[in-house]
């Protein structure tokens, strides 16, 4: 039986900031944008190329409370240079050496080796990580 991660919730404080920010900063699609009433929204959006999505949620959570969700990707430096081209203030590419935390990517470029940090504007943290080969399934 094969258990698919489909969906998680993002917690924001100002829907309409958070939906254009994932769609015009981080280029999601939006797949639905559906409301009933004043204190129901569901915004799903889904990143390019992946098959779990995300809904944007006023009052469910804290807003910011979020971290560290994986956004993967084939070649971090071309990931990194579309984000700052949409006007995303993505940080510095680094990954983890003998002392921690250290800037640069990964001196191999191993896979799961390299990584960034993104920001939303509630202070959602998202980690944009390189992945050349995928481990295999057992």
């Amino acid at each position: 039986m094969d258990f698919t991660l489909e969906l998680v919730i993002v917690p924001v404080s100002d829907v309409d900031r958070a939906k254009a920010f994932y769609t015009e900063k981080m280029g999601f699609r939006v797949d639905v944008d559906h409301s009933a009433g004043e204190d129901f929204r569901v915004v799903q959006l889904t990143p390019p190329g992946s098959a779990c999505s995300i809904s944007l949620m006023r009052n469910q959570m804290a807003p910011g409370s979020l971290k560290g969700l994986h956004l993967c990707v084939e070649d971090l430096e071309a990931a990194h240079k579309e984000l700052i081209a949409r006007g995303l203030e993505a940080g510095e590419p680094f990954h983890f050496g003998p002392t921690g935390q250290t800037p640069g990517l990964h001196p191999e470029r191993e896979s799961y080796g390299s990584f960034l940090q993104i920001d939303d504007p509630d202070g959602n943290v998202w980690l944009v990580q390189e992945v050349t080969k995928r481990t295999p399934r057992a």
